[in-house]
């Protein structure tokens, strides 16, 4: 398993869903996005089991 999971995630921002990876090995990390849509930067909280994504937020950048 290379440790990669597809998610989708809705954008806080024009509400669209995109499809992104999530590296599961890591397991904890705050890191910000670009939307595929409409290119706002979205903040993606992510814990993960080290195999599996336990818990997936997401907000928008002026929102932390």
């Amino acid at each position: 398993m290379n440790g990669l999971q597809s998610t989708a995630i809705q954008c806080p921002y024009c509400w669209e869903f995109f499809d992104t990876l999530v590296d599961c090995s890591v397991p904890e990390q705050v890191y910000v996005e670009d939307c595929f849509v409409c290119c706002q930067p979205i903040v993606v909280n992510v814990v993960t089991d080290g195999e599996a994504i336990v818990r997936l937020d997401v907000s928008a950048e002026n929102e932390s």
